[in-house]
């Protein structure tokens, strides 16, 4: 049965992730809780379906401020065909220099750190904030199918691939084809990688936490209104926090 197929693979990937990653993973969020416990910025980033861990992160129950997401709707897709189509966002994530002209509006510093989530880890999109948050001081983290980089030919004009940049690179333990069930015919079906930077993105978040809950700084917490206790006004000052959060660098002298 394909579907217990896919389960199994993905059962396998996340025993991978367990075994193999574990002692990245709780690197990456050490360095993560530092940031947070400085004031400084978790920014995260994806184009394509790479995007998808990083709405998972926040805003999203059990996930605090700190975390930012950046989000460029030109490096996602919105629709199959035509504009914010599939095949108009995997042209532009391959196009050299747009990444810097779209990160120029975030104010980054040296303590902050970048997130970066791509399967492949070869597109210019995520390179390039890679590299550019590196250029501003800040430490990466990413995330991407370390067997695909041992087998892919570099695109990029560094002549690097996303987890040659990294401070910390994760590998999602996703083969280089992402697609896991042999249905009979040449190309595969379901992806893993999702699922895999999902799991990865959680473990992230949840070793933040403990490790910023140790020195008592854990930030405003996004929690479910279904936890017995929880006040009523509790939500708006999770948003109230991540508005100051966000826009305080707007505000600050040069």
């Amino acid at each position: 049965m394909s579907a217990i197929k896919y389960l199994e693979r993905i059962q396998d990937i996340l025993a991978a992730i367990k075994t193999r990653e574990a002692d990245r993973i709780r690197e990456a969020a050490a360095l993560m809780a530092d940031s947070i416990a400085r004031g400084g910025r978790v920014y995260m980033f994806g184009s394509g379906h790479s995007v998808i861990p990083v709405l998972d992160i926040f805003p999203r129950y059990g996930s605090f401020v700190g975390f930012f997401p950046l989000y460029d709707p030109r490096l996602v897709w919105t629709n199959v065909i035509g504009p914010g189509g599939a095949r108009e966002l995997l042209w532009l994530e391959r196009q050299e220099g747009y990444a810097k002209v779209f990160l120029q509006s975030y104010p980054f510093e040296p303590r902050d750190v970048m997130l970066v989530f791509s399967h492949g880890g070869l597109n210019a999109a995520p390179i390039e904030v890679a590299l550019e948050a590196k250029a501003k001081g800040l430490k990466v983290v990413t995330v991407s199918s370390h067997q695909n980089l041992k087998i892919a030919k570099r695109s990029h004009s560094s002549g690097k691939a996303l987890a040659e940049v990294a401070d910390v690179a994760i590998d999602n333990c996703v083969p280089p084809e992402d697609a896991l069930v042999d249905v009979g015919q040449l190309e595969r079906v379901a992806a893993g990688s999702t699922v895999a930077a999902v799991a990865v993105a959680m473990s992230l978040v949840a070793e933040t936490a403990a490790r910023l809950a140790e020195k008592g700084k854990v930030p405003p917490t996004f929690v479910s209104p279904n936890v017995p206790g929880v006040p009523p006004d509790h939500m708006a000052g999770v948003y109230r926090a991540f508005t100051e959060f966000a826009y305080a660098r707007s505000f600050r002298k040069e």
